[in-house]
């Protein structure tokens, strides 16, 4: 990681066609780069730039859900850094487990689904910076190196059903506004309380979740 790659994640990346985010009844939108089940409801992050500690911290609660809720939920997460810093990032934090990268490195995604460039509050307000800390200090999850990614990309999450219908969506107000992850569970039907298991059960289910499945966008 070189400085100027991480000067480059504060630049404005370039303009896109953002369409409104979709709401809750509303039809999915349709990219063939993302491909969703009609088995069993899906569960949509798009992430922060990878090395963000909110990326991270979201990242493993989506890692925790698909141990928790496999067989019943489709868990993606959606990285617009590179195929290469997003598959060394996913090492570095703990491995995907029964999550489905997708890799939009040119954020096409991201404006399907409405989410766009941020400003400076959203990224630097003194919450967020202060959160930021507090996220270090409790949990250990600092800065890491950003190789690839911008810092301003709006981040989002969203459930989607069996019949392509969304039924939960949140747009991130602020870099440190991370997914509501009981609301999005119970949206689809399923038991939030299932989300409280402890650490020993966690890892037993965990353990059963292993591979890494990835899929690039060319955009």
């Amino acid at each position: 990681m070189s400085a100027a790659q991480e000067w480059d994640s504060w630049k404005t990346p370039p303009p896109k066609d953002v369409k409104p985010a979709p709401k809750a009844g509303e039809k999915a939108p349709v990219n063939e780069n993302l491909t969703l089940p009609s088995d069993k409801p899906t569960l949509i992050v798009f992430l922060r730039h990878c090395g963000c500690p909110f990326a991270e911290k979201t990242f493993k609660q989506l890692t925790n859900i698909s141990a928790i809720y496999k067989g019943d939920l489709n868990c993606v997460a959606v990285s617009h850094s590179s195929q290469e810093a997003t598959e060394r990032w996913v090492i570095q934090v703990g491995g995907n487990w029964d999550v489905t990268m997708v890799v939009d490195h040119e954020r096409e995604l991201y404006a399907q689904w409405g989410l766009g460039i941020s400003n400076t509050w959203h990224v630097l307000s003194p919450a967020s910076l202060y959160k930021v800390f507090q996220l270090g200090k409790s949990e250990h999850i600092w800065n890491r190196p950003t190789e690839s990614g911008s810092r301003w990309q709006v981040s989002g999450a969203f459930t989607v059903d069996r019949d392509s219908s969304v039924r939960w969506a949140q747009v991130a107000a602020s870099a440190d506004d991370m997914p509501k992850f009981e609301e999005a569970i119970l949206s689809v039907g399923l038991d939030p309380k299932r989300l409280r298991v402890g650490d020993g059960e966690l890892k037993k289910l965990r353990a059963g979740a292993d591979g890494i499945r990835r899929e690039g966008l060319s955009g």
